[in-house]
């Protein structure tokens, strides 16, 4: 009794029949395929058995690195704006409820005759450390995504150290911009490097880089979930990685729990303890929305404008954050000055900083915060200031978030309107701080194109699902309104655009599309009976333009065999075969594929058999054509056309 041969994988099978006959096909563009979907077909079963274990014991270890390094990098930041801005400059930062202070911040004598040239010293320093890590210069959400994209992962070791310094230099200093983003490049970085030392594949590392990314906004925005769906959803503007989601969530988990350990569990904004659904005030979140939108393109415009007359500027790129420091440094300083002494704890709105205390007055409202249309006016006068302070800082190139600004800004405006609305309706149930939250998650969710990662990180940042609804609403008139709008120019349309899914991109569009839809249908060619003598044959197969397989058929018009022009070749080397040979002698056992079957699977078929065409038959097995390799890749080709288009 014989014993039955082990069987093999279908990716072995198909990686052995590519590699012992993809050297006899006589076109390129077949053996590139094949390698493409020999490295789809490495690339997905890996992977799957990844995620059940080794890949997740990788994530909550990036989490833990990441925790930990977020937690130095906080207090390194609070420690700067100590010294330099609180005791140096007598500057006092507007901070929100869950901001905590470093111990010994007690303000000194407002110097502003030292302050407006302090963001610049920083900026500057900043800019001298980055010629370390070029790639370190700005906001640090498009570098990360760049690197998804683009390097498969890969992360010099040298960038979330160079990350660290620059960002404290620029931010401690009075760079106003946010320390989200530092963190998203800090822990995208720290996530592709332990996939480097622990040679994992490409793919592993790219989704290492996507839950360091969430471990380090959960970190320091206190919202595990939100940011895990944040970082799986910001590297697309209509895609997302799913494959990395619950690595991601894993990472953001083990991260928010080393930070909060030391910071506490409360949310970064106090806020009211509830927010009532209130279906007639949906409307006004609409056109709340609407306002949110334009102030949103007004910050991209600025920015953008910013970075065009930072790059004109004939000095080398790590100078040029140098220059807008100190352009905020004049710009803020004689503000601040003038507010100083009339607003006591809210000294500068937050105009310096990340301005998280400001979002905190448009939620809450503070005790030096004017009554009545005044404070609409305080809060929009903020909200320009604030944009021009940012573009300042992120436009020029320097280390700092444009991740916190977004949402500040939304709030700002958000909370501006709720306002205006109170006053106009004469309405007690409306809440200016509930158009504050949800002004926060629009404006960035809009900006960034992370409609659900933004509305999940506004529900916990209100502790509640209490404006799960406006919020829903609001995300989705941004995502349409602000189509034409992107912080990150690194994101990509969808998968499809990504180099990173090139390779199963391709496996799934040869899936997708059937044999009789590229087939050439009314292209006259040549069969044999099997009784055909071999002259017949010969001369049939000299004659053909274009037909390598030549089928052969049975009395009832099937399939039961192939003869391939290689028959020219033998006949030559032995012409006394001719005599006596039938074409049953010369074929091959039948190469054919179903009209109604994919190319892959035809393709597949090629590779097995060192064809270079394929026999199509239909249900009952009778031939109906003729399918070529070229005509696989011209269905190829134009189909990854037309999705560009």
């Amino acid at each position: 009794m014989s014993e039955e041969p082990p069987r093999t994988s279908e990716p072995a099978r198909v990686s052995e029949r590519a590699s012992g006959r993809i050297s006899t096909l006589p076109q390129p563009a077949l053996q590139r395929l094949t390698k493409l979907i020999e490295r789809g077909f490495a690339s997905r079963t890996p992977l799957t058995l990844q995620l059940l274990g080794r890949l997740l014991l990788h994530a909550a270890a990036v989490g833990a690195a990441v925790g930990f390094v977020s937690l130095l990098f906080v207090e390194g930041l609070e420690l700067a704006q100590v010294v330099v801005l609180e005791h140096l400059a007598g500057y006092v930062p507007l901070r929100a409820a869950g901001e905590q202070a470093f111990p010994g911040g007690n303000a000194v004598t407002f110097k502003p005759w030292l302050l407006w040239i302090i963001p610049g010293i920083g900026a500057l320093l900043a800019g001298l450390v980055t010629k370390l890590a070029p790639e370190t210069r700005g906001g640090g959400a498009d570098a990360i995504i760049e690197a998804f994209h683009a390097k498969a992962g890969a992360v010099r070791t040298r960038v979330p150290f160079v990350k660290v310094l620059a960002s404290i230099f620029t931010l401690g200093s009075g760079g106003s911009g946010g320390r989200e983003g530092p963190t998203m490049q800090i822990g995208g970085s720290i996530g592709a490097i332990v996939g480097r030392y622990l040679r994992v594949t490409d793919r592993e590392r790219r989704i290492l880089l996507v839950a360091g990314t969430a471990a380090g906004m959960a970190a320091v925005f206190r919202t595990p979930l939100g940011a895990a769906i944040l970082a799986v959803e910001v590297l697309h503007k209509n895609d997302f990685e799913s494959d990395a989601l619950v690595p991601s969530v894993l990472a953001s988990v083990v991260s928010y729990s080393v930070f909060i350990s030391f910071f506490g569990e409360s949310t970064l904004f106090a806020h009211a303890p509830k927010y009532p659904f209130i279906p007639v005030h949906l409307p006004l979140y609409a056109v709340m929305a609407l306002v949110v939108c334009a102030a949103a393109t007004l910050f991209v415009w600025t920015l953008d404008l910013v970075r065009r007359w930072t790059s004109k500027l004939p000095w080398p790129p790590w100078v040029r954050p140098a220059v807008g420091g100190l352009a905020l440094g004049i710009v803020a300083t004689p503000i601040i000055y003038l507010l100083g002494s009339h607003l006591g704890e809210g000294q500068g709105l937050g105009i310096l900083g990340g301005g998280y205390g400001a979002a905190q007055v448009a939620i809450t409202g503070a005790s030096w915060l004017p009554e009545g249309w005044k404070a609409v006016e305080v809060l929009l006068v903020l909200g320009i200031l604030k944009i021009v302070a940012t573009s300042l800082t992120v436009g020029s190139g320097g280390s700092a978030g444009d991740f916190g600004p977004s949402m500040v800004l939304g709030g700002i405006f958000g909370g501006a309107f709720g306002r205006a609305a109170q006053l106009l309706l004469h309405d007690p149930r409306i809440d200016p701080g509930a158009f504050a939250l949800v002004g926060m998650g629009t404006f960035y969710g809009g900006l960034a194109h992370v409609p659900i990662g933004s509305l999940v990180m506004t529900c916990e940042l209100a502790g509640s699902y209490d404006l799960l609804v406006p919020l829903m609403l609001a995300e989705g008139i941004a995502f349409i309104a602000l189509r034409n709008r992107s912080l990150y120019h690194a994101q990509v349309e969808t998968k499809r655009e990504s180099p990173a899914h090139r390779d199963e991109l391709i496996f799934d569009l040869l899936k997708d599309i059937r044999v009789d839809e590229v087939m050439i249908r009314d292209r006259p060619f040549t069969t044999f009976q099997r009784s055909s003598p071999a002259s017949q044959v010969v001369e049939a197969v000299a004659a053909a333009d274009w037909q390598d397989a030549f089928p052969v058929l049975a009395a009832d018009g099937t399939l039961v065999g192939v003869v391939t022009a290689e028959i020219l070749r033998t006949m030559a080397s032995d012409p006394d075969l001719r005599s006596f040979t039938l074409a049953d002698d010369l074929m091959a056992s039948p190469v054919a594929v179903r009209e109604t079957e994919d190319l892959h699977h035809a393709l597949d078929l090629l590779l097995a058999s060192g064809m270079r065409e394929v026999v199509v038959t239909n249900a009952s097995g009778r031939v109906v054509g003729i399918l070529d390799q070229t005509e696989i890749t011209a269905a190829y080709l134009a189909a990854t056309s037309e999705r560009k288009a």
